[in-house]
């Protein structure tokens, strides 16, 4: 094979991928977006008197009903949703950059964090850094935040690996097509356990 048709081929590899990380990308957006609104929704709603404690429990049961199969929008779910919406909708630093994160790393980040400054600096370690589910979880387990705050010399993040920045691409959920499937079957990332979130369902 010439060098020049290696040079053609790599280019049609280039647009490919190019298209690939954008559509993703969309993807995510939408799918941040209807979690939000589902999240704003539901925290209107629950508050009026009429609907009662099982507001949620039966909101779940209905979307079941219209959309046999789907995940994620089981109580636990929509406690979630709710809760996101709740903690960022004042939040005008977080809610310019919400689409530009995974919802794994949202949830990583909620459940994880204990302050607002230490979400924003994990939400901004994110979109800088383009993390995966999986490396996100791995700086915040190592307390990089509270190691950062205590330096002299900020500290840079520990370097990931081009497998792991390959994954970023792909939502954090670690195969791409999976997740373009959202477009006709939303799946919520596997849960991620947190007193916070135990509490507020």
């Amino acid at each position: 094979m010439s060098d020049e048709m290696k040079l053609s081929f790599s280019r049609v590899t280039d647009i490919i991928e190019t298209s690939k990380s954008n559509a993703l990308k969309k993807v995510n957006e939408e799918m941040i977006k209807m979690y939000w609104a589902v999240g704003e929704l539901l925290s209107n709603e629950s508050k009026a008197a009429s609907f009662g404690d099982s507001y949620i429990d039966s909101m779940s049961e209905y979307i079941q009903n219209q959309f046999p199969g789907i995940k994620g929008f089981n109580r636990r779910g929509l406690y979630r949703m709710k809760q996101f919406y709740e903690i960022y909708k004042d939040d005008e630093f977080v809610t310019t950059v919400l689409t530009q994160i995974s919802w794994s790393n949202h949830l990583a980040i909620l459940s994880k964090s204990k302050t607002i400054e230490e979400r924003h600096f994990y939400i901004t370690l994110c979109v800088k850094e383009s993390y995966s589910a999986r490396e996100l979880q791995r700086q915040i387990d190592s307390g990089y935040y509270e190691r950062y705050m205590l330096s002299k010399e900020k500290l840079l993040p520990e370097p990931i690996s081009n497998k792991l920045q390959i994954l970023s691409h792909c939502c954090s959920v670690g195969n791409c097509e999976p997740f373009i499937l959202f477009v006709t079957q939303p799946v919520i990332p596997p849960v991620l356990e947190s007193s916070n979130l135990e509490t507020s369902i």
